[in-house]
C-alpha cells in the first residue's frame, strides 16, 4: 500500500518555494516540513489550509487523489 498522502514536495518545487521558506512562514521546524514532504508525517488540516494559502493553490492540489 502506498502511504503517499500529500503532494507538498511536488507543489513546493513547482511554485519555487523551499522547505525552509515554508517552515519560516508556518513558524514550524524545518524537520517537520521535511517529514511532510517525504510523507513520513502529515500536516493537520488547519496547517494544510495555511500551506495552500501561502502557496496560492487550491488545498485539493496538496492531496493525492485515490481515484
Amino acid at each position: 500500500m502506498d502511504n503517499k498522502l500529500n503532494r507538498l514536495k511536488e507543489i513546493l518545487v513547482r511554485e519555487g518555494v523551499s522547505q525552509k521558506d515554508l517552515a519560516v512562514q508556518l513558524e514550524k521546524n524545518e524537520h517537520t516540513v521535511s517529514n511532510w514532504c517525504i510523507n513520513k508525517s502529515q500536516p493537520h488540516l488547519k496547517e494544510l489550509y495555511k500551506i495552500a494559502e501561502i502557496l496560492q493553490v487550491d488545498i485539493c492540489e496538496l492531496l493525492i487523489s485515490k481515484k
